[in-house]
């Protein structure tokens, strides 16, 4: 049994030996958790959960219906249900899946992942280029990896940026999901511009 305290949230987790740092609770996972903050009005997705920690104090700290938590490993899984139960958020959301797999939502303000960096790039640049695609506009992709260059540049080839914070040794990286800019075309109040409209005007024949 681990216990510890997380923006000051008091948490207890099981573990087995199979699952991801199943001793202490990953420096990477604590230094990922350090820079994010969750609300009422966010909508986290915990990617590739382990035995739950990021998933459930953002269940705590932003109510359990706005959390899911996924994992391929079904101890994984299994250990996070537990400890959903330990930590008084039995009703967020667990399920086993490949990725996003089992993931149908795509309207994600927050996405968390501390990716198995020390495979090749294929699972990771599956969890970025869904990643981009489950997230609502303004949402934000947070991953955190020993590894710099590959992430810095998939993340940005993806999101068109990236911002990058060494903590203890790994790097978290954000990436955000920019708002789509109002079309060069189109006014702001969605009235065609005059260029538009003149072009309409001479198509019908008008001057």
């Amino acid at each position: 049994m681990i216990s510890t305290t997380i923006k000051n949230v008091d948490m207890v987790f099981e573990t087995e030996p199979s699952v991801f740092s199943p001793r202490a609770i990953d420096a990477g996972t604590l230094a990922m958790l350090s820079i994010v903050d969750f609300g009422p009005q966010d909508k986290v997705l915990d990617l590739g959960c382990g035995y739950g920690v990021a998933g459930i104090l953002a269940a705590k700290l932003a109510g359990a219906e706005n959390v899911i938590l996924c994992d391929i490993s079904e101890a994984a899984a299994a250990c996070a249900k537990i400890n959903a139960r330990l930590n008084h958020v039995p009703d967020v959301s667990i399920r086993v899946s490949d990725g996003y797999a089992h993931i149908e939502e795509s309207d994600f303000t927050l996405i968390l992942s501390n990716p198995p960096y020390h495979a090749d790039f294929s699972v990771p640049r599956q969890f970025i280029e869904t990643g981009y695609k489950k997230l609502a506009p303004g949402g934000r992709l947070v991953m955190v990896t020993k590894r710099l260059d590959w992430y810095k540049n998939k993340l940005t080839s993806v999101f068109g940026g990236v911002t990058i914070r060494e903590i203890d040794g790994y790097y978290v990286f954000i990436a955000e999901k920019r708002r789509r800019p109002v079309k060069a075309k189109e006014e702001p109040s969605g009235k065609l511009s005059k260029k538009l409209q003149r072009k309409q005007q001479r198509r019908s024949g008008g001057r």
